[in-house]
């Protein structure tokens, strides 16, 4: 499980050791092309792997560092690695946007910290195509590079049911069908070889 963002103060000072260790990613979250909203606080998902049957990655281009990993609950999680150089890095910027029936509309947008290295989208339309770009920002006079771009769609929920009812259904008619197989052997092995003879 991943772990869910929190919003709210900085960590204190009378916090455990293990947890002042671990380095927590500020954000800001503007919906629209509003004013950003409150500063908000989560802890990274350190050591998380994409598994197969309950995860799909999708890169960026070029073979970026930007992964969106499409989980199967719906929420997809993005990680970057650090960005080139590291010196006067302020933080990231990562935009978002989805594609309708005739136009593409902007969905929320989100200021990461300097810290970041993942953010955590809990809910993404099904069958939607979505585009995340991230662009780190750097203290002037560096320009910003150029942004990486993912592109991915996630599954929408009911087809997965669909899905798994069809697998279930089929396995049972399966199963009926050598049951079926095996009876129809076995009455004509030994009920009907006797009568003829």
């Amino acid at each position: 499980p991943l772990p869910a963002a929190t919003a709210g103060p900085a960590p204190s000072a009378e916090a455990p050791a293990a947890e002042e260790q671990q380095p927590w990613c500020p954000y800001k979250v503007s919906a629209d092309g509003a004013a950003a909203g409150r500063l908000c606080f989560r802890s990274p998902a350190r050591g998380f792997q994409c598994v197969a049957r309950a995860c799909r990655a999708h890169r960026s281009a070029g073979g970026g560092s930007l992964v969106a990993n499409v989980l199967r609950n719906g929420s997809v999680l993005l990680q970057w690695g650090p960005p080139r150089p590291v010196a006067g890095l302020r933080g990231f910027a990562l935009n978002c946007s989805w594609d309708g029936t005739y136009t593409r509309f902007p969905c929320d947008s989100v200021e990461l910290g300097a810290a970041c290295r993942d953010y955590l989208l809990p809910e993404a339309h099904g069958s939607v195509r979505y585009r995340l770009c991230l662009q780190p920002r750097y203290a002037p006079p560096r320009p910003a590079p150029p942004a990486q771009c993912v592109e991915f769609r996630v599954e929408p929920a009911a087809m997965r049911d669909i899905v798994v009812a069809m697998t279930a259904v089929g396995g049972s008619i399966c199963v009926m069908l050598v049951f079926i197989c095996l009876l129809v052997a076995y009455i004509t092995e030994n009920l009907m070889s006797p009568a003829l003879a």
